[in-house]
């Protein structure tokens, strides 16, 4: 009798540890394959079921064993519980693990850095390259005058303002109307109590100082200029002359490419035109970053009213309080532009 209990408790406890194996190998076993090429991901797609997650997994081999997979997923409900996203698939993961990731929706996020653009399709390619919403349908929202003015208290043409250029952290299946909103967002924690109370102080709001800012950018990338050229245009607007900036004819001409700006140039018929029209152009010329908009918030305080780029190519500007100075700055880089023969 004692035999047999023995051969019995050996038996179950065979049984026993088979099953745990069992069980190990179907739940916990790894199966996420290592790539040599960084991180592996799963993308799922907004509106699509579980027969897409299969196929792409099997498309990418992204699993050593697509069966187990699937074993433990109608087992835990996955097929009826498919979120979007893009999920991080970790080298080792077990098909339990993994299931339960894609259950709970914990996807990873898209980390990008949005660059400065001059046009609303620009945007619009910048974020379809990086989250699932199409550039059509953003387009299409940035192009919704009267919800723009209702959501944003912008219009199709100040709605570049609220762009920030900069790092951006965002879920990848994003939708056009939330990327929207974290702009939004971003652009409201830019504009502290501080920001704003400068801004109140040159007597400007915070969309014409973005739109002074897009003018400063395009006419430099040296920080320590930016302030400078910032004050030279605030003292134009206070004294009420034309701010005639090249970058403003550039854009109202559509061509940014121009080295030398004509005298045809300035006759061109556009509210961007500042040779012609007193103040700021309806709108921003690029999407001025914060280095722009501080240089705006932050002006250097001088009596300069001219400015032109040096002759020596550093891409520092010359500045004058006097037309006499300025015309002589402008003639030595005139001479420059003559000698390497850049007629335009």
């Amino acid at each position: 009798m004692r035999k047999f209990w023995l051969i019995f408790l050996l038996t179950l406890s065979v049984a026993v540890l088979a099953g745990l194996g069992g069980a190990w190998y179907v739940l916990w076993k790894p199966n996420v394959r290592y790539s040599a090429f960084g991180p592996a991901y799963l993308y799922i797609r907004t509106g699509t079921g579980y027969g897409a997650v299969l196929d792409s997994l099997r498309k990418y081999e992204l699993l050593h064993d697509e069966a187990m997979f699937d074993r433990v997923a109608r087992w835990q409900d996955y097929p009826a519980q498919v979120r979007p996203g893009r999920y991080l698939l970790r080298p080792g993961m077990g098909n339990r693990a993994l299931v339960e990731m894609l259950r709970r929706g914990e996807q990873d996020t898209v980390a990008f850095t949005l660059d400065a653009f001059k046009y609303k399709p620009q945007l619009a390619r910048q974020v379809a390259r990086q989250l699932e919403t199409d550039s059509v349908s953003l387009r299409r929202l940035l192009q919704n005058n009267a919800d723009l003015q209702r959501r944003y208290q912008l219009d199709t043409t100040t709605i570049l303002t609220m762009f920030l250029p900069g790092p951006y952290h965002l879920l990848w299946n994003t939708s056009a109307r939330q990327f929207l909103d974290s702009a939004a967002a971003t652009h409201r924690r830019f504009w502290t109590a501080e920001r704003r109370r400068r801004a109140d102080s040159l007597q400007l709001s915070p969309t014409e100082v973005h739109v002074l800012a897009s003018i400063v950018q395009r006419e430099t990338a040296q920080k320590t200029d930016k302030p400078l050229i910032a004050g030279a245009y605030l003292n134009r607007l206070r004294r009420g002359m034309r701010l005639q900036a090249d970058p403003t004819l550039l854009w109202a001409i559509g061509n940014f490419g121009v080295k030398r700006v004509l005298n045809k140039d300035k006759l061109v018929d556009s509210p961007y035109n500042t040779y012609k029209h007193k103040g700021l152009p309806p709108g921003p010329i690029t999407s001025a970053n914060r280095q722009s908009l501080d240089a705006v918030l932050k002006p250097a305080r001088h009596d300069y009213v001219f400015f032109c780029a040096r002759p020596d190519g550093s891409g520092f500007s010359d500045f004058a309080a006097t037309y006499a100075e300025h015309k002589q700055n402008a003639r030595r880089y005139q001479q420059r532009l003559d000698s390497l023969g850049i007629k335009r």
